[in-house]
């Protein structure tokens, strides 16, 4: 049988299916998802947490939170293991890098250690990775971070390759910086590395690596004074490259096949996620120019809060979003307090300028607003409920 990509409505506003929120953490009142990962079935999510540990749901007819796994530090970033399902034991598994400890590869189960792949620098502390991803044969994750990459074998613990992308006095090629992002090719032997050092005249932030011999082929343009924050390869089209950068609300891309110094279109987004075709973005917003494209269609998700990671579930229609940010508290100004008495003592007039003076030193405490999860349905068969 003939696999046939998912089919997404975009022609109006998707259906909300369903709306959830974390686990309660008893010690983290103000709790929320960092980022969120499906694996490879769709039947389950890994949620990021500002509290430093990972949650699973399952998602039958609700999304149910199964476990949490916590961890001794905050978690930077994690990776599912390609293929990873609850039905295959060996591969229910995934990779996460924790501030100042070894990259871990934990059971999805339990949570427990399976290996650990350390990055130790010149001064003998731990490296801790701002990108991971596993290649397209599932046997080695990349790990990125300050000017190398990290590159592990899956099935043996330890230490691994350390190629470092730096230019040299023999190549101009590489990067300078921390590596942000790393994403594969679906259909050629070549990966994709980007740094949160802005591009400039001299260097571009975003190059081609063959994987055969890890040589850089080729730097891509993006001719903006922006750190790149992700990248990703169409599924469909592996010649098309997209990335995001911080602080700017446009994605572009790039055809590999053409040339790559000026990106051939543009939207805004904020982070991103693709399906089998199109790419949607977590920002309902648009521009309109040239060289821009406008969004297929906007719908208002989580309010006025920021949507902080969106997925797309394989092998269903639906999107998953997830909203949560720190907030903080202006603190009391010296417009809210009133001398309601009019004659104070000097030693009372002296005791309430100590008082004023400590609540304005306060240190603003951050609160969120919203840490829901919703989920949203794209399925063609859907009923229109829209006017």
């Amino acid at each position: 049988m003939e696999w046939k990509p998912v089919q997404l409505d975009v022609s109006y506003p998707p259906d909300l299916v369903l709306t959830n929120n974390l686990d309660v953490d008893p010690d983290f009142a103000d709790n929320f998802a960092r980022c969120a990962r499906w694996y490879a079935d769709g039947s389950s999510f890994l949620i990021q947490c500002e509290n430093g540990a990972f949650q699973l749901f399952n998602l039958s007819f609700s999304a149910n939170h199964k476990c949490t796994f916590s961890q001794s530090s905050a978690v930077v970033n994690f990776a599912w293991y390609p293929g990873a399902s609850s039905n295959n034991p060996p591969a229910y598994c995934f990779v996460a890098s924790v501030r100042d400890r070894p990259v871990k590869l934990l059971d999805a189960s339990d949570g427990r250690l399976r290996a650990s792949h350390p990055i130790i620098d010149h001064r003998e502390r731990f490296v801790t990775p701002h990108s991971l991803v596993f290649n397209l044969t599932a046997n080695k994750p990349y790990c990125g971070f300050e000017d190398a990459i990290g590159i592990f074998d899956i099935q043996q613990p330890g230490e691994g390759d350390r190629l470092p992308i730096m230019p040299s006095k023999k190549s101009k090629d590489g990067l300078e910086g921390i590596i942000s992002s790393i994403a594969f090719s679906s259909s050629y032997d070549y990966y994709a590395i980007s740094s949160l050092t802005p591009s400039s005249q001299a260097m571009d932030n975003i190059t081609l690596y063959l994987e055969s011999n890890q040589a850089a082929i080729m730097p891509i343009g993006a001719y903006l004074l922006f750190h790149s924050s992700q990248l990703k390869f169409n599924p469909t089209k592996p010649h098309i490259l997209y990335a995001a950068f911080c602080r700017h609300d446009a994605i572009h891309a790039w055809d590999l096949r053409s040339d790559t110094s000026v990106p051939v279109k543009n939207g805004r987004v904020l982070m991103f996620d693709l399906g089998d075709s199109d790419e949607l973005d977590s920002q309902q917003s648009s521009v309109i120019s040239p060289q821009n494209i406008a969004p297929k269609t906007a719908f208002d998700a989580h309010g006025a809060n920021v949507v902080v990671c969106v997925a797309f579930q394989p092998l269903r229609s639906n999107l998953l979003s997830a909203s949560g940010s720190r907030h903080f508290d202006e603190g009391i100004g010296e417009g809210d307090f009133n001398d309601s008495d009019g004659d104070l003592t000097d030693q009372e007039s002296d005791s309430e300028s100590q008082n004023m003076i400590a609540v304005s030193k306060r240190r603003p405490l951050p609160y969120v607003k919203d840490s829901s999860l919703k989920l949203w349905s794209f399925d063609p068969t859907r009923t229109v409920q829209h006017a």
